[in-house]
């Protein structure tokens, strides 16, 4: 490990010995370089225990690529016992260890988004409010967010008074009841079940501050209160808490992340050394000053300026076009010109947008021009129902009181267990208060159910117990998984259902791709095991098999098509940073709403800091809206880049703003660009 390498204020934040620690890393200032650093330096140069070390992140790629940045400096044998994890895998991890001080059992579900919709409907139905009808994902939200805020169902208070509000407050406490009786758990509770554990039982939080005496944590802006809380427990007593990460970027308010938890560390952390990474080995120097002119008119942020060594490059090209064909026009003219001129790939462009309706006119043009491209977003693999068909049958396998996937493949392919005695074995459930399983194991004794019905439920639970069995032959998973594919006749079923022959066989294809991702996990690890691979599924966020994971398309030389949230953590050498127009950057809810304006302007930071040569910001005159033109008014971030920065092309300069209005309250700002403009 060459210390040496680094910059004088990388060197402080990988040496710094004992004490929280807060390194402010601006965007690509090698925030993961020093991060990993540190963590050798802990281990070689002051001989700490790899088991001590605890480093936290919030994808399973960044923690990945952490892990083998690491293990090439140290070599894999001084990295074993080392925890390099995401927060939900760190806290799976604690679970499977104590869950039962808290009344779970050790095999328990972890239940994905379609299985809570699942779960959140039932209930919803037995809840009336006023005979109308319920948006489930809605109340699901309002239930993610309150656990995320460590809010339990008996002190959820309603917010604001609308139906939906009343509806979750309702539904949250028979949600929570649901899946402790199937032995489940959803991903908000992996988090807040640890927090709770680890505050109520002393003695594993003890074991686990002994066990963890130096943690780091990646993208701590990111944190929401719940992973605050398990952090400040986990360091409590030591207090060896190194924190990175950029206040500037902070941009997912929308789903629980709080800006305050950085911003207050040394409040929270007395005495913590803060370190600021500020010289940028990504961008341009034009670049970094747009980004640093337009973010600095945020009122909560620590002062910093994002500066770099290799010269100031061309400036930021502004195109203002007639509509949103013109603007997708004028993108793919410059794609072309500028990748003859300089000979490069389609993969070294971006194409970045607020909002994913934006991406219609440029995928029109980009088919037109025979250019290809990828769109990151979508439906992810584990999401499509042909493989959550098949993921049921294996967790209903390791957990058969998880009733919510026992219901789904219940007479799924058809197999004589109809709606009619699904209903009657259910209300029989909840009558003698028996989990469903133990119900079917019973059906012969049941009087309300026909021969042929008893015969098909025995049949049913004679082929679960019989394959449960058969995943425990060593070394024989994904041959057994091929054998209950066949044996349960699902490829017939989809092509059956299915009219679209190409269609369907995609889909099986998709169920063989499971096999195929089975297969990679009993390589990768050294004690596999049915449940061990049914939580990396759980746990799995980009890092999906098949043609659509976000790793596979970038791999692809084309024109990358994203939204600003979906691009965080990437860079690209020409970036088109379009629609900069007010309503959509800032998105029109923050204009409308109680939204955050501080945040649509980080997120406008972070899609300038994507490009790392050229940047081009685009915008349109008029654009259709319900089939009708409408004039558009340039983006107030505009006006906070200096006119000496930009070179504007297809259209007149950008408005800038009078010095009076930098303040940047919304109704001003925006009355004022209104005015400039003669609207």
């Amino acid at each position: 490990m060459d210390i040496s390498q680094l910059n004088p204020q990388q060197q402080e934040a990988a040496c710094h010995g004992e004490g929280p620690l807060l390194i402010l890393a601006g965007a690509g200032s090698g925030k993961t370089r020093v991060i990993t650093c540190r963590i050798a330096h802990l281990s070689a140069a002051r001989g700490v225990a790899p088991e001590n070390i605890l480093a936290v992140t919030f994808t399973n790629k960044a923690a990945r690529e952490m892990r083998e940045r690491v293990e090439e400096m140290l070599g894999k044998k001084r990295c074993k016992g080392m925890v390099i994890a995401t927060f939900h895998s760190l806290c799976v991890r604690i679970l499977r260890e104590d869950i039962e001080a808290l009344g779970y059992k050790k095999n328990f579900s972890i239940y994905s988004t379609a299985d809570q919709l699942r779960l959140i409907k039932d209930l919803i139905q037995q809840v009336d409010i006023g005979g109308r009808k319920f948006d489930a994902e809605r109340v699901l939200y309002a239930i993610s967010d309150a656990k995320n805020r460590l809010v339990p169902p008996e002190k959820f208070a309603v917010k604001y008074h609308d139906d939906y509000e009343y509806m979750a407050a309702a539904v949250y406490p028979r949600y929570q009841k649901a899946l402790k009786a199937f032995n489940a758990v959803d991903f908000d509770d992996l988090i807040m079940l640890v927090a709770r554990l680890l505050q109520e039982q002393p003695a594993v939080l003890e074991k686990y501050r002994a066990r963890f005496r130096y943690i780091l944590v990646d993208e701590y802006q990111d944190t929401n209160a719940a992973q605050y809380l398990l952090l400040k427990l986990l360091a409590g007593g030591h207090r060896n808490l190194c924190v990175v990460g950029d206040d500037d970027q902070s941009i997912y308010g929308w789903r629980g992340a709080d800006l305050g938890n950085i911003l207050e560390f040394e409040r929270d952390f007395p005495g913590a050394r803060v370190v600021k990474l500020e010289q940028n080995y990504r961008s341009t120097g034009n670049i970094l000053a747009a980004a640093n002119a337009v973010i600095k008119n945020n009122g909560k942020r620590r002062e910093k300026a994002l500066w770099t060594a290799d010269g100031a490059g061309p400036r930021v090209d502004y195109l203002l076009c007639e509509d949103e064909e013109d603007e997708a026009r004028a993108v793919m003219e410059r794609i072309h010109g500028e990748r003859f001129r300089e000979e490069l790939n389609y993969s070294d462009f971006a194409i970045l947008y607020r909002t994913n309706v934006q991406s219609r006119a440029f995928e029109e043009q980009l088919r037109y021009e025979n250019i290809p491209y990828v769109l990151i977003g979508g439906q992810q693999f584990f999401d499509r129902k042909e493989v959550k068909d098949l993921i049921a049958y294996l967790k209903v396998l390791v957990n058969h009181r998880d009733e919510v996937n026992l219901l789904r493949i219940l007479n799924y392919p058809k197999r004589g267990i109809g709606e009619t005695t699904a209903d009657r074995l259910i209300r029989h459930s909840a009558q003698t208060q028996n989990p469903l399983w133990e119900v079917l194991k019973s059906a012969g004794e049941l009087d309300d159910l026909g021969d042929k019905a008893q015969e098909a439920i025995a049949a049913f639970v004679a082929l679960m117990e019989r394959y449960r069995r058969l995943f425990n032959r060593h070394g024989m998973m994904v041959e057994t998984l091929r054998e209950l594919i066949a044996e349960v006749r699902l490829e017939q079923e989809i092509y059956r259902t299915v009219d679209d022959p190409a269609k369907a066989r995609r889909r099986v294809e998709n169920m063989e791709e499971v096999a195929n991702a089975l297969a990679s996990y009993l390589e990768r690890e050294e004690s596999p095991s049915l449940p061990g691979f049914l939580e990396k599924v759980s746990l799995l966020d980009e890092e999906r098999p098949g043609r659509d994971s976000k790793e596979k398309k970038l791999e692809r030389d084309a024109v990358v098509l994203m939204s600003i949230h979906s691009s965080k953590g990437l860079e690209f050498p020409h970036v088109f940073l379009v629609g900069m127009e007010e309503e959509f950057l800032p998105h029109k809810k923050t204009l409308t709403e109680t939204f955050d304006l501080d945040e649509e302007r980080r997120l406008c930071y972070v899609g300038i800091t994507r490009a790392r040569r050229r940047l081009v910001l685009t915008g349109a005159r008029r654009r259709k809206k319900y089939g009708e033109m409408q004039l558009r008014v340039p983006s107030r971030f505009l006006a906070e880049i200096p006119a000496e920065l930009l070179n504007a092309s297809r259209g007149e300069e950008p408005p800038q703003l009078p010095e009076e209005e930098k303040d940047q309250r919304a109704s001003k700002a925006f009355a004022n660009i209104m005015s400039i403009l003669g609207d």
